[in-house]
């Protein structure tokens, strides 16, 4: 398997290459050269296969004879240590819960995954690897603790100051060993385009061999597909008919979990809709309406992981559907919605269901809602996406709900902890100085 700049301004490279470069040198982010898809008979007996078979199987199209069948199977086995359930509101309505990792995040999949699979090489290689790293919330917490005494990595974290919550600061700040925070003082796409700049900055990539974990990264997307085969295949051990029209309503800031979404979709997966739920960082939405690709700066909201203004999985999205609006607008959805529907969608969720959700899965839950009122299907099931723990956004869940989050042992000892960061001004030269002195 070969992968490609979403800009084609540089030559194919290999997937050890493609997840250890991160960015592509003409600052485009890898995608395959060509999509695998899966065999039928594996889509048709979906139900039968576990998330860890899953994972085995779709890592194994991606990765190729790169490592060999033991070394994936250690990987996938390795990462996906927690399960994915689902819970079922409604005959028609359902939450993928994607928040029983370390981290209590979605993102523990990817970063779970990156680590196993960058250490696999890295070991083979002997050479030693510096993860550079920007996160709006759950990235980083979700990074640190997959990449936390991985031998011969080492992981900067940049994250916006006052812009991700107490815990979410906590389980960036607080592992010490391999792992380093830099608070800057600016929003999320200052750490994105730090971060990016550092990659393409020739003095720098001499020095250090870098890789990021974000979702520019290609292996973040490949895990992310895992869960949304593995959502089908719950749903049809449920009872949900395996020819049923099904959606997923996804929350989306920097667009990469929806572009795994279509990456699944493409495989071979049987979605019929995918749902794009935004806050009012609605860059893609608005793209999906007019055509017009109009980044704006990032505002701050209740759901800050999705405070994105310049979403960098937006090029993969339309190399991946040819560079078309319209094809690119038939096959993703596009809803978004302010603080106040968001505070009332928490507030309906618990106390019609009993359950209480974050402000990022209750946007992806509004989304849901509304696709359901306006396609009429005999067998229609949508899902949103349960992105992170309730725990995580305590303050706002509380003050909207009226109701403590039942908290994570694992939550109570890193409230213990001490935070330890570096201040960093939103700028490349203060960043190079650190991560060279």
């Amino acid at each position: 398997m070969r992968y490609l700049s979403t800009r084609r301004n540089c030559e194919p490279v290999s997937f050890q290459t493609a997840i250890l470069q991160g960015l592509a040198p003409d600052g485009g982010l890898y995608l395959p050269e060509e999509l695998p898809t899966l065999p039928l008979s594996f889509i048709e007996n979906l139900g039968q296969h576990s998330l860890q078979e899953i994972g085995e199987t779709v890592s194994r199209l991606f990765i190729g004879n790169e490592i060999p069948h033991e070394g994936i199977s250690k990987i996938t086995r390795n990462s996906l240590t927690f399960p994915a359930p689902i819970t079922r509101l409604t005959d028609a309505l359902g939450i993928l819960e994607l928040f029983h990792g370390p981290s209590l995040a979605f993102k523990d999949f990817g970063a779970r995954f990156m680590a196993q699979t960058m250490g696999w090489f890295v070991e083979q290689k002997e050479e030693p690897l510096h993860i550079l790293v920007a996160t709006s919330g759950d990235t980083g917490g979700a990074v640190a603790d997959g990449f936390l005494n991985v031998p011969g990595i080492t992981v900067s974290i940049l994250y916006p100051k006052g812009g991700v919550s107490d815990i979410q600061e906590r389980q960036l700040t607080t592992h010490g060993a391999n792992i380093t925070a830099y608070q800057v003082d600016g929003t999320f796409d200052d750490c994105q385009r730090i971060v990016k700049e550092a990659f393409l900055d020739a003095d720098l990539q001499a020095k250090k061999s870098l890789s990021s974990a974000n979702s520019i990264n290609i292996a973040r997307l490949i895990p992310q597909t895992f869960y949304y085969f593995s959502a089908l295949s719950s749903l049809y051990r449920m009872g949900i008919p395996q020819k049923g029209q099904i959606t997923f309503s996804v929350p989306s800031g920097n667009l990469g979990n929806v572009t795994a979404g279509l990456l699944a979709r493409k495989l071979g997966a049987p979605i019929a809709h995918l749902i794009a739920a935004t806050n009012k960082n609605d860059t893609f939405p608005r793209y999906l309406k007019s055509g017009k690709f109009e980044p704006i700066r990032s505002q701050q909201t209740i759901s800050n992981a999705m405070d994105v203004g310049n979403p960098s999985n937006f090029e993969r999205l339309h190399v991946l559907c040819g560079k078309e609006h319209g094809i690119l607008s038939h096959e993703i959805l596009g809803d978004t919605f302010d603080d106040e529907t968001t505070r009332e969608e928490m507030r309906r969720c618990s106390k019609e269901h009993g359950y209480l959700i974050d402000p990022h899965g209750a946007v992806a839950l509004l989304a849901a809602r509304h696709h359901l009122t306006t396609l009429q299907y005999e067998s229609h099931f949508a899902i949103a996406l349960g992105t992170a723990h309730p725990i995580k956004f305590e303050s706002i869940v509380k003050e909207v709900c009226g109701v403590d989050p039942v908290m994570p042992p694992r939550i109570a000892e890193l409230l213990q902890r001490k935070k330890e960061f570096t201040p960093l001004r939103p700028n490349l030269i203060d960043l190079k100085e650190c991560l060279l002195s």
